[in-house]
């Protein structure tokens, strides 16, 4: 019986050991800087009730993108710049392609000319209609 208690005893001592350092350190493994301590303290503000910054849980949200983080948007989408890059690599290797709008202001890295190609201009620039 003395055993038994030993162990809950220790089980429960490591539960608490282990809430205790997630509220030192709500983010452990992140690197200490400007950014964790801002967003750490906007999550406080918004979560201490009669704060002056305080939101409701109900009214609370949080998107997160595919596997549950955050990805970069601006100044573009990752997506977005690794499509550039390969756009610049294939006009460089086949400067005919250039000739397809979408495909040059990508190579340019000219983000304005290439939203003005809309849909048809991304379509224009699929590997089936871009080989040579």
């Amino acid at each position: 019986m003395h055993r038994l208690f030993a162990v809950l005893v220790t089980l429960t001592l490591a539960v608490l050991a282990s809430a205790a350092s997630a509220q030192a350190d709500p983010l452990p493994s992140w690197n200490d800087s400007s950014a964790k301590a801002r967003i750490v303290a906007f999550v406080q503000a918004v979560t201490e009730p009669g704060g002056k910054d305080y939101v409701p849980p109900a009214d609370r949200i949080a998107v997160f993108d595919n596997d549950g983080t955050l990805w970069a948007e601006q100044p573009v989408y990752f997506q977005l710049a690794f499509a550039i890059d390969r756009a610049r690599a294939m006009v460089a290797k086949t400067p005919e392609l250039a000739k397809r709008p979408a495909l040059k202001a990508a190579a340019e890295g000219d983000i304005k000319a290439l939203a003005a190609t809309g849909e048809k201009g991304s379509r224009n620039c699929s590997p089936s209609r871009t080989r040579t």
